[in-house]
C-alpha cells in the first residue's frame, strides 16, 4: 500500500458531505500513491515481499502474470515487474527470476487479475508443470476531484503465489462460473484521455475513468447473477441451498454497499428458485415493499438486456425495478445480517481503510480475510470460500477456494496488516495537490524496501529515444 491516506471524515468536512452516509456507503479511507510511485513500482514491491515473506526461490517462477487496469504502456507489461524484480534480486546477491518465466499482462478492468490467476492455474496444470507461478495484481483508482466516484479512490497491489500442491487453499475451476457481455460505456478508458497530459510537476499519468454510476451498479448485479448461473448448472446445486451453505463470500468491492447489495440480490434471485419455504420468505418481502410477487418472479425469470439502458434516456433507471424495490424490505428484515452481512464479514473490517484497488480489490479482501481468521482462530480448514470477480464492460468470475488443512502456515505470512501500518495522513492542501499531480510539500515519508520511479525519460532524438519511459529504482 502506498503510505499517503486520506480519512473519509476529513474529505467530508473538506467537501461538505454527509460524514455517517459516506462511511455506511464507501468505508473508513482511501491510499494515494506519492509523486515517485506508479503501477509498476507497487507491483513490483508487492512482488519482491512475496518472494521474501514465502522464502520463494525466483528460479522456480515460470509464470509472471500482471492483472491491472492502470498500466501506461502500450507494449510492455509484466516484463517491466520482472525487470525491476531481477534487477533488485541481482543487488542482493540472489538470482534473478528465470530467464524461462512468462510475462503476460491481463486486462479487463477490475477482472484482469482473476483471469491472471486463471491463466496462471492453467499454466500450472499444463505446460508448466514442476513450476510455481505468481500474480501480481496492481492498480490506481482515481477520480475527478467533485465526482460522484472521488470518495471511492484507492491504489495498492496485491501479489500471490500459485503452486500445484498449495498449502493456503486449492481451486477447482471446474466447479467455477463465467459470464461476459459488452455494455458501451458504464466504466471505460478511452486513450483519448491521456494525449496531452504535462508530467513536468510529477511523473504521474491521471486515469480518471469515464464511469455511470447507477447503470454500473446493474451491469454488477446483472453479470455476478449470470456467473451464479453457470456455477449452479455445473455443480448441480438448487440455489438457495449452495448460498445457505457458505459461511464466508469475497467478492469484487469498488466500495462497501456495492458486495452487500450484489450478495442480497444474488440471495433473493435464489430464493425464487428454492422450496416452498423459501418461496414464502421471498413473497413476505414482496409484501412489505408493496411488489407482486408474481409480477417479481416474472421480471426474475425474463431475460433482461442491460445494454439497452446504455441511453441517456435510460442510464439512471433499473433494469431489475421490482428487485430493487423488494431488496429495500430485505435489507430492513432481520435476516438480512445472518443471511448477507456476516457471509461477507470476514476481514470487511480492514479493507473499509483500502477504498477501491480495482484488480487487487478481491486478493486484498481474501488476505485481509485469512488475517482476521488466523488472529481469530476461526476454523477454516476444509471449508469452501466462495470468490466473486468482476470487471466493467462486462464479466464476472465465481470462482471456489477450499481451504487447506494447514492453511494458518501460509496466512502467517501474508503481512496485510504490515503493509498497512506506514499510514500519512494528508491534509487538505496536500490531498489536493497530490491528486492534482502537482508538488506537495511537507510530506514526511521516506521509502524503504520498495520501488520507485528515479526519472522519466524526455529523449525524442534520432539516436536515442525514452520520451515517457519510466526509469526505476530499489530503496
Amino acid at each position: 500500500m502506498p503510505p499517503f491516506r486520506v480519512q473519509l471524515k476529513d474529505w467530508c468536512d473538506w467537501t461538505d458531505n454527509p460524514w455517517p452516509k459516506i462511511q455506511n456507503v464507501v468505508g473508513n479511507s482511501f491510499r494515494l500513491r506519492g509523486p515517485r510511485q506508479s503501477v509498476y513500482t507497487m507491483a513490483a514491491t508487492a512482488v519482491m515481499r512475496l518472494i521474501d515473506q514465502y522464502e520463494l526461490d525466483p528460479a522456480e517462477i515460470g509464470f509472471l502474470g500482471l492483472g491491472t487496469e492502470s498500466s501506461t504502456d502500450n507494449s510492455a507489461g509484466a516484463i517491466i515487474i520482472k525487470g525491476m524484480v531481477d534487477r533488485a534480486l541481482r543487488a542482493s546477491g540472489r538470482a534473478p527470476l528465470s530467464r524461462r518465466c512468462e510475462v503476460p499482462e491481463f486486462k479487463h478492468a477490475c477482472l484482469g487479475g482473476v483471469y491472471a490467476m486463471k491463466g496462471a492455474l492453467r499454466y500450472l496444470a499444463l505446460d508448466g508443470a514442476g513450476s510455481k507461478a505468481i500474480v501480481v495484481c496492481a492498480d490506481i483508482a482515481e477520480y475527478a476531484r467533485g465526482s460522484t466516484g472521488e470518495p471511492t479512490q484507492g491504489a495498492g497491489a496485491v501479489a500471490m503465489l500459485l503452486e500445484r500442491d498449495p498449502t493456503l487453499a486449492t481451486i477447482d475451476l471446474g466447479m467455477s462460473g463465467s459470464a461476459s457481455d459488452y455494455r458501451v460505456m458504464d466504466f471505460r478508458k478511452p486513450m483519448l484521455r491521456f494525449c496531452g497530459q504535462d508530467r513536468s510537476e510529477s511523473h504521474h499519468v491521471q486515469d480518471f475513468p469515464v464511469f455511470n454510476g447507477k447503470y454500473s451498479t446493474t451491469c454488477y448485479i446483472d453479470e455476478t447473477l449470470h456467473a451464479l448461473d453457470q456455477l449452479y448448472e455445473k455443480r448441480d446445486v438448487v440455489p438457495s441451498n449452495y448460498l445457505r451453505s457458505l459461511e464466508h463470500v469475497f467478492m469484487h468491492r469498488p466500495y462497501r454497499r456495492m458486495p452487500e447489495n450484489g450478495w442480497a440480490v444474488a440471495w433473493l434471485f435464489a430464493l425464487a428458485r428454492g422450496n416452498d419455504s423459501d418461496r414464502r420468505e421471498l413473497a413476505g418481502y414482496c409484501e412489505t415493499s408493496g411488489v407482486d410477487f408474481d409480477a417479481l418472479q416474472k421480471e426474475m425469470d425474463a431475460c433482461v438486456n442491460v445494454q439497452e439502458f446504455a441511453t441517456p434516456e435510460t442510464l439512471n433507471l433499473d433494469a431489475y425495478p421490482l428487485t430493487m424495490a423488494t431488496l429495500q424490505a430485505f435489507r430492513a428484515s432481520p435476516r438480512f445480517a445472518p443471511d448477507t452481512l456476516d457471509k461477507l464479514s470476514l476481514g470487511g473490517d480492514a479493507i473499509r481503510d483500502l477504498g477501491n484497488l480495482y484488480t487487487a480489490a478481491l486478493p486484498a479482501w481474501l488476505a485481509a480475510g485469512f488475517e482476521e481468521a488466523l488472529a481469530t482462530k476461526l476454523p477454516l480448514a476444509g471449508k469452501e470460500l466462495l470468490t466473486m470477480g468482476y470487471g466493467s464492460g462486462d464479466a464476472a468470475e465465481v470462482i471456489p477456494f477450499f481451504v487447506g488443512e494447514r492453511w494458518q502456515e501460509a496466512a502467517a505470512r501474508i503481512g496485510f496488516a504490515e503493509a498497512m501500518h506506514n499510514a500519512v495522513d494528508l491534509t487538505r492542501e496536500q490531498y489536493e495537490a497530490l491528486h492534482d499531480g502537482r508538488r506537495v510539500a511537507g510530506l514526511e515519508w521516506l521509502p524503504a524496501d520498495e520501488f520507485v520511479i528515479e526519472r522519466v525519460g524526455s529523449s525524442e532524438e534520432r539516436h536515442f529515444q525514452d520520451v515517457g519511459i519510466e526509469y526505476y529504482r530499489y530503496v
